[in-house]
């Protein structure tokens, strides 16, 4: 997967208003839909009194399911989310967090998010961008996993404390969000491409052949479906430049 800013004043509408650029794109391959995945609110606008058909929108983001070798829907992957809770009114003193065995170096008792943040940065396992953590100084701080841990449901974190003052400090540790899959785990989670025009289909349908776009200049915002190209999932094969 290889998707990377372009900054561009260029629009093509013609019912893609979410294609940047005709060139160089590819959408000459030829898919199956499964129509009992798309939702009538969110995918495809019902017929009016001179049209038998349906039209599902085109740009609709789309994975490919395992059991059937249909596609549907792109499931986004969940982000792990975990909360550090500081309890009991510590009035100083320090604290370790330990990630996958690797320990952060101390951490002031009423650091702040990006202070948190930065003693994680420090570990072998953690890069920039793998978590990110808000909060307010002396918490509750949230460690949000992405980079290499994007999408993955993430080891927990623990921590050490060495705190004074207070009634029994310590730190609470809670998994808000599980990493890995939304909603599926039948290939809809790896992200294949985006339906390349509008696809029309008679109701009562199950299947209607389709063009997927694999490569090309994209808009995220005027996308039909939202999209954050942050969350797509290592192992997906297409590419898109998109405009920011």
């Amino acid at each position: 997967m290889d998707i990377q800013p372009y900054t561009s004043t260029e629009t093509l509408a013609v019912g893609r208003p979410w294609l940047m650029s005709m060139l160089g794109i590819e959408a000459n391959q030829s898919v199956t839909l499964d129509l009992t995945k798309f939702d009538e609110n969110l995918h495809w606008t019902e017929a009016s009194k001179y049209q038998a058909d349906r039209k599902l929108k085109s740009g609709i983001p789309l994975g490919k399911l395992t059991d059937s070798g249909l596609f549907a829907p792109y499931a986004a992957v969940t982000n792990e989310v975990q909360t550090l809770t500081v309890t009991g009114g510590p009035t100083g003193g320090t604290f370790t967090i330990t990630f996958d065995s690797q320990t952060t170096a101390a951490i002031a008792y009423n650091a702040s998010a990006a202070v948190v943040q930065a003693a994680l940065e420090g570990l072998s396992n953690v890069n920039p961008g793998d978590i990110t953590v808000t909060g307010n100084a002396g918490g509750p701080w949230t460690l949000t996993f992405g980079g290499q841990y994007l999408g993955e449901n993430a080891a927990s974190v623990t921590t050490t404390e060495s705190f004074t003052g207070g009634s029994t400090p310590d730190i609470t540790v809670a998994t808000t969000t599980a990493g890995g899959s939304a909603s599926a785990s039948d290939g809809s989670q790896v992200f294949a491409g985006f339906l390349f025009t509008e696809v029309a289909f008679q109701p009562g349908s199950v299947k209607v052949a389709a063009p997927l776009m694999v490569h090309g200049q994209i808009d995220v915002a005027k996308l039909p479906v939202a999209f954050d190209p942050t969350d797509v999932p290592a192992g997906s094969n297409s590419q898109f430049v998109y405009k920011v």
